[in-house]
């Protein structure tokens, strides 16, 4: 079986060789060692996450309850009247299906499944770039479509990615994709990021947008045996990025901290320094709502 972070599973891997999971996991652990793979929890994976690209087939299996519930955690950040840029992805489609409701909204898009679950809003205008169609996930791509990002200014950017570090920041498995949404980001005064936790750690070919530009992430909360993830979200939070953590069973009207602002129209405003403390992230999951701090995950 192949998870949600690219990885195969040990037991997979095990049935193929006609081998036990025993075996299999000592000469992981020994590919491991040359530098020819990364473990992952009961699995593996090409060292890095220097994968090909899945397509939007098998990405729009991977991880729905995550993507819901960080989908409708994002939704709330969204506010009437606002206009907003939303990138490519399974994750900024289902953002898109929850801002269908939003009134007085202006999309802007370089994804044709954003557009197409925007297209009956008839309260949400949607913009679309031009450039030249990219069919693994019906994005558009290229010169044009980074040419008609010249010169926008909105409030927000809504991005997903292959993969989300602190050393690195978002990044991704195709070069047209990566310049696009760097694109996207020189139009927004506020970055969110949206990436489910079996992303966070992995390290993809281009770099998108660099953790000191990410004013938020919005992601699920890790399984507990996940200490990479918590890890990874405790030194997102200590450079300053907005943690927002949703529960897979999902509860939009759970808080959440507040977003920073910056002033429009003008340049991005410059990260503030972030105190010693580490900032709380919000969680919200079958628990129910309120505040844990992200060193709670860590330690799970």
């Amino acid at each position: 079986m192949v998870r949600a972070n690219g990885a195969v599973s040990l037991r997979e891997l095990a049935r193929v060789v006609q081998t036990s999971e025993v075996t299999v996991r000592r000469d992981v652990r020994a590919l491991e060692a040359e530098g020819l793979l990364d473990r992952r929890h009961g699995g593996a994976v090409l060292p890095g996450g220097f994968t090909r690209e899945s397509g939007f087939p098998q990405k729009s299996h991977l991880a729905t309850a995550e993507k819901t519930a960080i989908a409708d955690l994002a939704a709330g950040l969204v506010e009437e009247g606002e206009a907003i840029v939303v990138g490519a992805g399974t994750t900024t489609q289902e953002l898109a299906r929850r801002l269908a409701r939003v009134p007085g909204l202006t999309v802007v898009t370089n994804s044709l499944l954003v557009a197409q679950a925007l297209a009956h809003a008839n309260r949400v205008e949607v913009v679309m770039t031009g450039g030249t169609l990219r069919g693994s996930n019906y994005a558009l791509v290229g010169s044009g479509a980074e040419q008609s990002l010249q010169g926008l200014r909105v409030s927000k950017a809504f991005l997903s990615g292959s993969g989300l570090t602190a050393e690195r920041g978002l990044s991704t498995s195709n070069m047209l994709s990566a310049s696009v949404d760097r694109a996207l980001v020189q139009a927004a005064a506020e970055v969110v990021v949206l990436a489910d936790h079996s992303k966070l750690g992995t390290d993809t070919m281009f770099q998108t947008v660099p953790t000191d530009v990410i004013t938020r992430l919005v992601t699920d909360e890790p399984p507990a045996h996940d200490d990479r993830a918590g890890t990874e979200l405790q030194a997102l939070a200590d450079q300053g990025v907005q943690i927002a953590v949703a529960g897979a069973s999902g509860n939009p009207g759970g808080d959440h901290v507040p977003a920073r602002r910056a002033p429009l129209p003008g340049p991005r405003a410059p990260r503030r320094e972030v105190p010693g403390a580490l900032r709380a992230a919000a969680v919200v999951g079958e628990q129910g709502s309120g505040e844990r701090r992200v060193a709670d995950l860590r330690r799970r």
